[in-house]
């Protein structure tokens, strides 16, 4: 397979993962008690948003480098 044609289809699969996910999450760890020895901590989970058009976009781009790399 061609260089542009492997582009294209990874760019189509993270298309579709961020459609399916819409947005990134993460656990993020957080002291909330340290009082000397004793500490208390909470995990909370955040999410980065990422536009559903943006991953569109990432798959109309890869079907577009699959049709041109195949093209070639």
């Amino acid at each position: 397979m061609k260089a542009i044609t492997v582009i294209g289809i990874i760019l189509i699969v993270f298309g579709v993962v961020v459609l399916a996910a819409q947005g990134i999450t993460y656990t993020k760890t957080e002291k909330v008690l340290d009082i000397g020895p004793i500490q208390a901590t909470a995990q909370r989970q955040e999410k980065i948003p990422i536009s559903p058009l943006a991953g569109g976009a990432a798959v109309v781009a890869g079907i577009v480098l699959v049709v041109v790399g195949s093209k070639r």
